[in-house]
Formats: structure tokens, C-alpha cells, sequence
């Protein structure tokens, strides 16, 4: 599913180069449950991008699907990003005018795919999530646990090969956030693919597989 090779990325600094990433190399099957733990300034946010295709490395290979991320231009990661990669964040990134419905349907309609054949694709996501009560409210009329719902819902409607979740619990309460946790263990046992990012130890250890980052080296 991904295969990292020597995986190098840094930022400039003045007329200094930072390294954040320092020779990582990381494997993930299909149908695997990772959490990626490390704290602050560890380089986690930066991985997370490069597996999200939002960032590039500046050395090494990375392939997903055995598709050659390394050699692939920014028009075609656009298209990566939508079709194989689903996104769950820390702050919902949900859009405040739109409905739930509506919120859930956008990887679909930026597919190109027609409102009404979206709606349908989304329905099954949505009774899965226990959503479908809810679809005409907009996110500030959901609580946190629901509005984290619905980004699990947008993020699997577009069936991509691997959903990864920034934080997921970070602006729960407690009760919310093992729900949110529960739930994808229920995800990954119907077969979904997930990297989940955290700075919680507690957290991590509700995945199947822990790996640590610390100072940009990865250790598994």
C-alpha cells in the first residue's frame, strides 16, 4: 500500500537548510491501523503531508498504490489527494455554510460526479456513521463528537485507499474522543486502511501498530 525509501525533508531556514525528516523508511499494508506518535516539532506533521501528498520530499522514494509519488507532478497529486488519500482533521475543516449532506458529498462532486448520484453513493457512509438524522444541520449546530463524524464520513465516501486522520481526538472531550477511537477500530476491522497522527500515547495504543517519531527519525 505506501513503501517509503530513504526519505529525506527540510525547510529553509535563512541560508540554512533545517532537516525535519532524516532518512525514513516506512512500510504500510493494506488493511493496517497505524498510529504515527511524536511530540511537538518530532517532524509528525511533516510526514503526515508527505503521505498525504501535500508536500513532496526532497529525497528518496515514495510509492502508493505502486504508484511512483516521488516522480509525480503537483496536477496529478491534486488528483491523488482526492481519489486515494481521505482526510480526517483535528479541527473538522468542515464548511460552516454547508449541511452535513453537503459537507460529506464534496470529494464526490470534485470528482465531477452529479449531485443526485452523490447523494446516493454517500447514503450508506452516512447510515454507517449514524448521520443520517442530521444531514440539513450545519456544523455549529453539531456537537464536537458530530462534527468529527462527518469528517470521517467525507473522508471514507471517496473509498480511498487510505484514510489519515491528524489528531482526530485532539479537540474532543473524553467521551468523545473513544467514541471517535472506537470507531475506527470498527472501520479498520471492516477493512479500511488508517494512519492515524497523535502526540497521545493513550491514543496510539488503540491502534494496531505503534511507531514513534523523535527529531525527525522514525522508529518502529
Amino acid at each position: 500500500m505506501i513503501v517509503m525509501t530513504g526519505i529525506n525533508k527540510g525547510y529553509l531556514l535563512g541560508e540554512k537548510k533545517l532537516p525535519i525528516l532524516k532518512d525514513i523508511n516506512f512500510t504500510l499494508e493494506k488493511g493496517e491501523y497505524v498510529a504515527v506518535l511524536g511530540p511537538s516539532g518530532s517532524g509528525k506533521t511533516t510526514l503526515m503531508n508527505l503521505i498525504g501528498c501535500m508536500d513532496v520530499a526532497d529525497s528518496g522514494e515514495y510509492y502508493l498504490d505502486h504508484m511512483a509519488i516521488h516522480e509525480t507532478d503537483e496536477k496529478e497529486l491534486e488528483a491523488v489527494r482526492n481519489r486515494k488519500i481521505g482526510f480526517i482533521f483535528q479541527n473538522y475543516h468542515l464548511i460552516p455554510t454547508y449541511n452535513v449532506m453537503q459537507n460529506i458529498m464534496m470529494p464526490l462532486l470534485m470528482r465531477g460526479i452529479g449531485h443526485k448520484e452523490a447523494e446516493k453513493q454517500c447514503m450508506d457512509t452516512i447510515r454507517l456513521l449514524g448521520l443520517d438524522h442530521r444531514l440539513a444541520h450545519k456544523p455549529n449546530e453539531l456537537s464536537g463528537g458530530q462534527k468529527q463524524r462527518v469528517s470521517i464520513a467525507r473522508a471514507l465516501v471517496g473509498r480511498p485507499s487510505v484514510l489519515l486522520a491528524d489528531e482526530p481526538t485532539g479537540a474532543l472531550d473524553q467521551n468523545s474522543g473513544k467514541e471517535v477511537l472506537k470507531l475506527f477500530q470498527e472501520l479498520n476491522e471492516m477493512g479500511n486502511t488508517i494512519v492515524m497522527i497523535t502526540h497521545d500515547p493513550e491514543v496510539a495504543r488503540s491502534a494496531r501498530r505503534m511507531i514513534r517519531i523523535v527529531d525527525g527519525n522514525l522508529y518502529t
